[in-house]
């Protein structure tokens, strides 16, 4: 297999130092405030992105080291299959979360609903469009009896590595 390799457009700034304590999905950060700044070679790629309300953050859990295929995930207390979870420790350490776009000012971009660790890297960003995202008739699997309960739902150590 080929390795793959990225370098980051910038670093996500939040409140959260620690993992614990952190809500799970940005659904549970509601007015949460953030901010990404911008690698500067980087900044151009931002015109016209103030014109949108939410932003898909696409980045590196840093903190994230090992993977298993079965995890027990916070919104449940069986085993489930990695892939069919939001779990951090994943064979790629690759995150997502739609945030609101309050400001675009240079290279910094004013966000809130951050449920992200304070100096993530950011891989990429892409503008959240109900038209291409949103789908009817949506199946959500085990989640479907908990998910409504994410907002209560805070980050506790059980996806904490070996060596930490």
């Amino acid at each position: 297999m080929d390795k793959i390799q990225y370098t980051p457009i910038g670093v996500i700034r939040s409140p959260f130092k620690q993992v614990a304590g952190m809500p799970i999905q940005p659904a549970g950060a509601k007015g949460i405030a953030g901010s990404v700044e911008i690698h500067e070679m980087f900044a151009e790629g931002l015109k016209d992105l103030e014109g949108f309300s939410h932003i898909i953050l696409i980045y590196h859990l840093h903190r994230s080291r090992g993977f298993k295929l079965h995890v027990k995930p916070f919104l449940d207390d069986q085993l489930r299959g990695v892939f069919a979870t939001r779990a951090p420790r994943r064979p790629n350490a690759i995150g997502i979360s739609v945030v609101r776009l309050l400001q675009v000012d240079r290279n910094i971009l004013k966000i809130e609903d951050v449920d992200i660790l304070e100096g993530t890297p950011l891989l990429d960003i892409k503008p959240y469009v109900p038209t291409f995202d949103e789908r009817e008739a949506v199946r959500t699997g085990w989640l479907s009896s908990r998910a409504d309960v994410v907002a209560g739902v805070r980050s506790d150590e059980r996806f904490k590595s070996a060596e930490e």
